[in-house]
């Protein structure tokens, strides 16, 4: 397999703010990379969909992807959120992680301004073009309109420097196509937390994780387990974090991530708008099954 970024859990990070959500806080941010790393992760995704990668400002985008190059120091692959729905504007981030020292870049379907698939294919292609890092393929239509076809996805696996897929779209149907079609040049990751082993049973070689946020060490003995060849152990531990990731997911990620580092002590729980924290009936469900699981900081 080409470029191959990383094999088991890549944490999409959270991005934790200041009290009064106006800055970045970096000595938060240092803390939960030490965490993951600490933890045995194996790769880690700054500043994407989990990481409020929009809301942040250009200067803060960037100085999140710098920061956590230095912080990891080589430790582990650093991916970075350069996708956007304006394309020049992507590239030109991209552009910046590359010399900021990132293994890869994460590029999500264009939202708002949807593409066709030739339009996916073209723009997929000017930003591998540009990049002097491997890109990863972020294909999540329940946020953007847009869903990446098996047949663009082969098309798009011939170019040398397109890596990698995280698969969001929930189809498991449409992964098996893909896998049928462009598995042979393209890596695929979980972009859902609930089917790690699913896509991992397809010939996946990980997920980008916004549970990895809370429980890192759990999510990364799943796929330890799978690649050890112990898969009953694999699938006992997917289903046992079942009632975790369904508390993390009942509002709009990552506002109940954010919520649940907060409890644990990582981060405030402060998210920029149109993100507010959470409803107290949904916040309870959350925090029993995190007392269900036995999550500690």
């Amino acid at each position: 397999m080409k470029n191959t970024v990383f094999r088991g859990i890549a944490t999409a990070m959270i991005t934790p703010f200041t009290p009064d959500g106006s800055a970045v806080n970096f000595e938060q941010y240092g803390r939960l990379i030490d965490r993951q790393l600490d933890a045995g992760i194996n790769a880690l995704v700054i500043a994407a969909t989990t990481g409020e990668g929009p809301t942040l400002t250009d200067r803060e985008h960037k100085d999140v992807i710098s920061f956590a190059v230095d912080r990891v120091a080589g430790r582990v692959p650093v991916i970075a959120g350069t996708g956007s729905n304006d394309t020049a504007y992507g590239i030109q981030l991209t552009k910046y992680a590359c010399d900021a020292g990132v293994d890869a870049c994460l590029v999500v379907t264009p939202y708002y301004n949807k593409a066709t698939q030739d339009g996916l294919i073209r723009m997929y292609t000017e930003y591998a073009d540009a990049s002097t890092k491997p890109i990863i393929i972020y294909n999540v239509p329940s946020r953007t309109g847009v869903n990446v076809a098996p047949d663009t996805y082969a098309a798009l696996s011939k170019h040398p420097n397109i890596a990698a897929t995280k698969e969001a779209n929930g189809d498991i149907g449409k992964i098996v196509e893909l896998a049928a079609k462009a598995g042979d040049n393209l890596d695929i990751y979980s972009g859902n937390d609930d089917q790690i082993v699913p896509i991992l049973s397809m010939g996946g070689i990980g997920c980008i994780s916004t549970m990895a946020n809370v429980i890192p060490e759990m999510s990364v003995a799943i796929t330890d387990k799978w690649f050890s060849g112990d898969i009953e152990g694999a699938c006992a531990l997917q289903k046992k974090v079942l009632p975790l990731i369904r508390g993390l997911f009942c509002e709009v990620n990552p506002i109940p991530v954010k919520a649940a580092c907060a409890r644990l002590g990582l981060c405030d729980n402060v998210l920029r708008s149109p993100m507010y924290p959470m409803q107290p009936d949904t916040y309870e469900k959350l925090a029993a099954a995190m007392d269900e699981l036995g999550v500690e900081a």
